[in-house]
């Protein structure tokens, strides 16, 4: 490849990702249950962070990043439609075949859906999957957790309710648990889950962090301070 065809590369990808935030912005922008604009770019910020790190391809990883809520039922509905729309817009938009199966791929396979699901198969999906489990837990997903749940009618706590463990996606989505709940049922599990060597460093304080509110909401909770 000359130089010259390198640039042109390089300007089809930049404007591909242009246009891949744009639609995310436009299909992202009325939600309030914490899948908002602003965690689709903090996730494509991570994404590119960990695979300079992990030497994944950065391209890959920030427009599957871009799309991949955008897929998700919690935004269209239901899985198929979701899928179908990226599919079609990565196709309109002339993203190379093999780009758009890698992306496909990647969006299709990395949600957690109650933890059953089998290792990403690639390391550019178990980087996406990575960034967007680490804007799940610490700070951030301490306040994005309470947002879902709020969407949802869910109660802040419940304390006779157990956490379960979910035999499908399905079962898990259907899941009505109070939100301290799902701390236990997911959050508190993603450090031990995150692929890289990188976002587990990253997830360590995120983790604390968890553990400390926690403990500082159950002593509230009963009145302890």
């Amino acid at each position: 490849m000359t130089s010259e065809e390198r640039q042109t590369h390089v300007n089809v990808e930049r404007d591909i990702l242009t246009a891949a935030e744009a639609f995310a912005r436009e299909q992202h922008s009325r939600d309030s249950s914490g899948h908002d604009w602003w965690h689709i770019a903090r996730v494509r910020t991570l994404a590119q962070s960990i695979a300079r790190e992990e030497g994944a391809d950065v391209y890959v990883c920030a427009l599957a990043a871009l799309l991949h809520d955008v897929a998700d039922a919690k935004i269209a509905g239901d899985d198929a439609t979701g899928q179908r729309r990226v599919r079609d817009w990565l196709e309109a938009h002339g993203v190379a075949p093999d780009v758009t199966a890698y992306v496909m791929e990647i969006i299709a396979t990395m949600s957690f859906a109650g933890g059953n699901r089998p290792p990403m198969r690639t390391l550019e999906g178990r980087v996406v999957q990575d960034a967007d489990r680490l804007d799940a837990i610490g700070a951030i997903g301490i306040a994005r957790a309470f947002a879902f749940g709020g969407s949802r009618g869910r109660a802040l706590h419940d304390p006779g309710e157990q956490p379960r463990a979910y035999a499908d996606k399905a079962e898990y989505s259907a899941s009505g648990a109070a939100t301290i709940t799902h701390f236990h049922e997911k959050l508190l599990l993603l450090k031990d889950r995150m692929n890289t060597a990188y976002a587990r460093r990253l997830a360590e304080g995120r983790h604390r962090y968890m553990l400390a509110f926690l403990d500082e909401f159950a002593a509230e909770w009963d009145g302890e301070r």
